[in-house]
């Protein structure tokens, strides 16, 4: 062996450790409820918000069903795709490892979650936002203990960060008699009860080290399939909207106002109402055919709250805004992340070829009568 050679090699890479530490990635983590799922629930034996039947997950890599409420992809992961930043799987996935996580990051994300503690409440198990942030602090611990406290502190400030919630603090909270919420609180008080609790959050989320951070607004939540067809008229209900439309200006203001007073903050807030509701209003401009229905459903049996083996599929799944009674199905995901990245300028933190996002297919054997 020359060691003339290999004496220099080897203190080179033995500086690059010490002075490079980690050498981590930048990843995401992610905060949400079933429009960001990617898998929890799934792992939540009580809970009663799951998405681990078929025909969810029809157009995603094997078809089988994976924990997204979608027969495709999520909002998240197409705009992670197009940052060029890896998928983070779901924090209860049983393979997740320290070393997984600072490949990835992690999905936190679960069905029936809300902002509040006490929403969701029917469907027994669920994260709520303040239980995300709590597994998020335990994740925190692992990567201190594995790679030192300087570097974890530098992994966790360089991430991405996501927050997705707030629809189910109304359709599962506020707007349900049952919820105490719904008759303690007027529209305002009820606003302004979710925004002083998202800004704790989100200001906790920045003591742990949370930077760069967006915030989704929500979209014309009286216009999905389960709205319409409880109310009297089968129209969108235009109370529901006008809360929606609330809550986006008060967070979008509180989004703005943390920005500025948070050290090295750069939050933003991820608006696409208008661009959702005209797609619902003018589906034909989109390509789309049905912008009140599902996708999947048991026809004229409804509201059928989830989709299940049971169930029927539409003809062509790419021609449908929404893929159950909740959720807007894939190329409808995948429109609305296109206007947020237009929106809001979204680059490529770790200097990589963007992969292009794997599109649904369309089974050419379902039809109306049945998957």
């Amino acid at each position: 062996m020359n060691l003339t050679l290999t004496l220099p090699i080897f203190v080179t890479i033995l500086l690059a450790v010490v002075i490079g530490g980690c050498n981590c990635k930048i990843v995401q983590f992610i905060f949400g409820d079933s429009l960001s799922d990617v898998g929890n629930n799934n792992f939540l034996s009580k809970s009663l918000a799951r998405a681990n039947l078929p025909w969810y997950g029809i157009d995603f890599g094997n078809g089988l069903p994976n924990g997204r409420f979608c027969n495709g992809r999520t909002v998240a992961d197409i705009i992670g795709d197009e940052m060029g930043l890896p998928r983070p799987p779901a924090y209860l996935n049983q393979s997740l490892t320290e070393d997984v996580i600072l490949e990835n990051g992690v999905n936190f994300a679960s069905g029936g979650g809300g902002i509040l503690k006490e929403t969701g409440g029917l469907f027994i198990q669920r994260f709520s936002l303040f239980k995300q942030i709590e597994l998020f602090q335990g994740t925190q611990d692992l990567i201190r203990e594995k790679i030192g406290t300087k570097e974890a502190a530098k992994f966790f400030q360089q991430a991405r960060y996501v927050v997705a919630l707030g629809s189910n603090d109304f359709i599962n909270n506020y707007l349900m008699p049952v919820y105490r919420d719904s008759w303690t609180y007027t529209d305002k008080s009820f606003i302004q009860y979710l925004m002083d609790t998202l800004r704790s959050q989100l200001t906790t989320l920045h003591s742990l080290g949370a930077r760069e951070l967006m915030v989704f607004g929500l979209g014309p939540m009286g216009c999905i399939p389960l709205q319409r067809v409880l109310s009297t008229d089968g129209q969108c209900q235009d109370k529901t909207n006008q809360l929606a439309l609330a809550f986006n200006k008060a967070t979008d203001e509180l989004v703005v106002e943390l920005s500025n007073t948070l050290p090295n903050a750069s939050y933003k807030f991820g608006d696409a109402y208008d661009v959702v509701n005209d797609v619902i209003t003018n589906p034909g401009n989109y390509g789309f055919s049905n912008s009140d229905s599902p996708c999947c459903s048991f026809g004229k049996i409804r509201p059928a709250i989830t989709c299940n083996p049971a169930s029927t599929l539409c003809s062509d799944r790419s021609k449908y805004v929404f893929w159950d009674e909740y959720h807007p199905s894939d190329r409808a995901n995948q429109l609305i992340a296109k206007e947020l990245i237009k929106k809001l300028g979204f680059l490529n933190p770790n200097q990589t070829n963007i992969a292009s996002s794997p599109t649904p297919t369309t089974d050419p054997s379902s039809d109306d009568d049945g998957p």
